[in-house]
C-alpha cells in the first residue's frame, strides 16, 4: 500500500513551509548577515526586557577566521547597540575589529563554548527574572508543555557558582558540563543557549525563558502534570526542530528591523 503526503504539509521534518538555509557569494556577505543578525537579537534582548546592566552577552563565530567570534561590547545597552558597535574577538581575548571593549565574562563564556563544542555556531547568555528564579530552585524546566518540550533530554544544571564569570577555567567548566546541550541554566547566575546557527540560539533562550515563566506560574498555582516519555519526544521532534527554530528567528527579525531600522547602522 503506498500512502502520500497530503497537499497541506510541506517536504520538512514538521511539515510545516519552512524555508531552507540562506546561500552566500561570500564569507563577506555571510559576516554582514550575521553581524545584523546579532544586532537585531541584541535589540530583542532590550526590548523583552533581557536586559541587567553590564550582563548579557550574544555571540556568533566569524564565518572566516577560526577561533574568532562577534559579540556586544563592554557597556553599550541592548536597546542602543548597532551593528557597527559589534566586536571581533580573538582566541586571547583581543578585540581585533571595533572600537568597544570585551566584557571579560563574555570572553570566557563565549570563547571556551565555541571552542569545545564545534556545533555551537552561536551562544546567548542573559540573567533573566525567570531564569533566576528557576535556577534558585535548582529545577530544570519539565515537560510540562509542548515548548518546553524542546529541551528534553538537553538541557543541564550547573551548581559550581563561584562569583562572576572572569576566570577561564571557570568559562571552560562552564562550557564542559554543557557539552553538547542546547541549554545550561546556571543556578545564582542565569542561563545560557546554544545553536547551529544565531538564529536557533536566540530563539532556544527566548523559549526557555517563557518556558521557565511557565513552569514557576504553574508551580505556584498547584502540580503541573508532565508529558510521558513518549509524548515529550514527539513534542520535543517538533518543537525542537532547528529549521523551525531558525525561521522562528526571523519573525522576531522581522519585527525588531521594522522598529528600530538604525540597529542596521555600520
Amino acid at each position: 500500500m503506498t500512502t502520500t503526503t497530503p497537499s497541506y504539509l510541506a517536504d520538512t521534518a514538521t511539515g510545516l513551509p519552512l524555508p531552507g538555509d540562506a546561500a552566500f557569494a561570500s564569507p563577506a556577505e555571510e559576516r554582514r548577515h550575521r553581524k545584523q543578525r546579532l544586532a537585531a537579537a541584541l535589540r530583542l534582548f532590550g526590548k523583552y526586557g533581557f536586559g541587567e546592566g553590564i550582563s548579557g552577552h550574544i555571540s556568533v563565530r566569524d564565518p572566516e577566521l577560526p577561533g574568532h567570534f562577534w559579540v556586544n561590547p563592554f557597556g553599550v545597552s541592548f536597546k542602543r547597540v548597532t551593528v557597527g558597535d559589534l566586536i571581533l574577538v580573538d582566541s586571547t581575548g583581543a578585540v581585533v575589529e571595533g572600537r568597544h571593549k570585551v566584557n571579560p565574562s563574555a570572553f570566557v563564556i563565549h570563547s571556551a563554548i565555541h571552542d569545545l563544542n564545534p556545533g555551537a555556531e552561536a551562544a546567548a547568555h542573559g540573567h533573566t527574572a525567570h531564569s533566576r528564579a528557576l535556577g534558585s530552585l535548582g529545577r530544570l524546566l519539565e515537560p510540562i508543555d509542548q515548548e518546553s518540550a524542546a529541551f528534553y533530554g538537553s538541557q543541564v544544571l550547573y551548581e559550581d557558582y563561584e562569583g562572576p564569570s572572569v576566570a577561564v577555567e571557570q568559562g571552560r567548566d562552564i562550557a564542559e558540563k554543557l557539552g553538547d546541550s542546547r541549554a545550561i541554566l546556571l543556578r545564582h547566575h542565569g542561563l545560557i543557549t546554544v545553536g547551529g546557527s544565531l538564529e536557533e540560539a536566540v530563539h532556544w533562550f527566548f523559549t526557555y525563558d517563557s518556558c521557565a515563566e511557565v513552569q514557576l506560574l504553574a508551580l505556584a498555582a498547584g502540580t503541573p502534570k508532565s508529558f510521558s516519555h513518549e509524548q515529550a519526544l514527539a513534542a520535543g521532534a517538533g518543537f525542537g526542530d532547528a529549521q523551525l527554530g531558525r525561521f522562528s528567528f526571523q519573525l522576531l527579525w522581522d519585527e525588531i528591523v521594522h522598529e528600530q531600522p538604525d540597529l542596521l547602522d555600520e
